[in-house]
């Protein structure tokens, strides 16, 4: 097994901060090898087919952290450390590493990015350089050939292609600003929303379906891409804000369903048809329940 030796030069300076207790973490990891020698099912799995688990208890551990379900996140992150110790113990079997490896790795790779916590820097270091460094020395170490990732020529080498789009959108452009390529305020971006959406405008209107709404799909390729274009820049605007824009939508999205609701109730309360009301009748409703929030 390749497991890095452990440092004993010195302590680590966050160890005083373990606890007792800490130790349960590693039962994870012999309850895995013990499914892998009595159940059939654990026996057979490999990293290739735990890979959906794995991401969907990742989702479902976010998915309580956004509703605040504290036992229910307990539950979830234990669904996600099994699947995390049964990769662990898969790299054991197969002899590329075991868990002090995974540890070491991580404690290494926190005290390189934190030299002002770690060191003797006074601030934290730029997160963009960090990582580009990061990546160069990773692709060093393998003996690679030069490539544009290598070469460090390729801005964005390592950004996930599973991220979510709204995440990855603002993970290219980060990686894009830390070059220089930004805007300096929000006043650039938030002109590009205009031209970008006066774009898609113009779009829809020369678009050869007839002017009615259209179900998810019907868009032609020239729409589609205005929309995109309009999106992206929108995330250009979150991003400069401040804003995560995955997390920002989220909250727009539960507001819009949240207000839905009360609009039902209410109407159903005064005898309104919902289903069948006009608009403007509809609309009303739902400015009454701004106004209530």
């Amino acid at each position: 097994m390749n497991e890095e030796p452990v440092d004993t030069d010195a302590e680590r300076l966050h160890a005083e901060r373990a606890r007792e207790g800490d130790e349960a973490l590693g039962r994870a990891l012999a309850l895995v090898r013990f499914l892998r020698v009595h159940c059939p099912w654990d026996a057979k799995q490999t990293p290739e087919t735990l890979r959906p688990y794995l991401l969907e208890e990742a989702h479902e551990v976010a998915d309580a952290i956004r509703s605040h379900d504290d036992e229910g996140l307990a539950g979830e992150l234990g669904d996600l450390l099994l699947n995390v110790a049964f990769q662990i113990v898969l790299a054991e079997e197969r002899g590329a590493f075991g868990a002090a490896g995974v540890v070491e790795a991580l404690e290494a790779k926190m005290e390189a990015r934190h030299p002002h916590v770690y060191g003797d820097a006074e601030a934290p270091p730029d997160w963009e350089s960090l990582k580009a460094a990061e990546r160069q020395a990773r692709t060093e170490a393998r003996g690679e050939p030069e490539s544009a990732e290598s070469a460090g020529t390729d801005p964005f080498a390592g950004v996930s292609a599973g991220l979510d789009p709204l995440s990855r959108a603002a993970r290219v452009q980060e990686r894009m600003a830390a070059l220089g390529f930004d805007w300096p305020d929000l006043a650039g971006p938030l002109e590009k929303v205009r031209e970008e959406a006066a774009e898609l405008e113009r779009a829809a209107r020369t678009s050869d379906a007839p002017p009615r709404p259209r179900r998810i799909g019907e868009a032609g390729a020239r729409v589609v891409d205005e929309v995109g274009d309009l999106l992206f820049s929108v995330v250009n605007v979150s991003r400069l804000a401040g804003a995560h824009p995955a997390n920002a939508l989220l909250g727009a999205i539960e507001k819009f369903e949240r207000r839905c609701r009360r609009m039902i109730e209410v109407a159903e309360a005064r005898g309104i048809a919902w289903r069948g009301a006009e608009l403007e009748t509809l609309d009303a409703v739902w400015d009454e329940i701004k106004a209530e929030e």
